[in-house]
């Protein structure tokens, strides 16, 4: 199913471009979902495509990748066209054929640019098989709310509790929930709060290289007491 419409939004996504430089990223985000994604995966806002081909990577069944910026879209239809398994759909996921279901539904930097997140949450609750599983990764601390996120469509950033406490509201039961890349912190803060400055894919290249892999790590062995992110693992049961 593909959802064409002239009110469809623009979205230039300079910050989408520059994270494609961010593969140790992803596949950091990637290995904390790798076991509740099941045969049937929704990926909501998936943008150009850079999470996708690592869902794709997971040797899942099917996938459907829904994206609604008409100028995103091209692209993300692009790179899923050589995986029998991959759909991408030009539209927003609450126009889903509402009997349709899957084992998974993936928000990877995608819920913050809703504003009614609460009732995006109740339709991924409608949308799952039972026993399914909701996958979120949003930024968090609204003190680190910048004019970048600002300028991206952020509608907000989160608190850990804030977001437990949106899923429980929808239904869910948490597996997991906590902060993540704690070190990123400081840079975000200089940079974009403090300096206003634009994302560079130059900055995220060397940070995911350098940084990334240790702190995957660390944080491996300790969960931080705060973090850049928040990711979230919860449960239709």
């Amino acid at each position: 199913m593909t959802i064409l419409s002239s009110k469809m939004p623009q979205y230039f996504g300079k910050d989408l471009e520059a994270m494609s430089f961010a593969r140790n990223y992803h596949k950091w985000i990637m290995a904390e979902f790798h076991s509740y994604l099941g045969g049937s995966v929704a990926e909501v806002g998936a943008g150009i495509g850079n999470f996708s081909k690592l869902v794709l990577e997971a040797n899942i069944k099917n996938l459907k990748a829904f994206e609604p910026s008409q100028n995103m879209y091209p692209l993300l239809k692009e790179t899923l066209s050589q995986d029998r398994g991959a759909e991408a759909i030009n539209g927003f996921f609450g126009r889903a054929d509402p009997g349709e279901s899957f084992d998974s539904i993936l928000y990877v930097n995608v819920l913050e640019h809703i504003e009614d997140d609460a009732s995006e949450l109740a339709n991924a609750h409608k949308a799952l098989n039972m026993n399914g599983h909701l996958l979120i990764f949003v930024p968090a601390l609204p003190w680190l709310y910048s004019e970048l996120d600002k300028q991206v469509g952020h509608f907000r950033r989160y608190l850990k509790q804030d977001l437990v406490s949106r899923a429980q509201q929808a239904g869910f039961t948490i597996v997991k929930a906590r902060y993540f890349d704690l070190v990123g912190i400081i840079p975000w803060y200089f940079n974009f709060v403090l300096l206003k400055n634009s994302i560079d894919g130059n900055s995220i290249s060397l940070y995911d290289r350098l940084v990334v892999p240790p702190m995957r790590f660390i944080e491996g062995l300790v969960a931080p007491p705060l973090g850049k992110n928040v990711l979230l693992v919860a449960k239709k049961a």
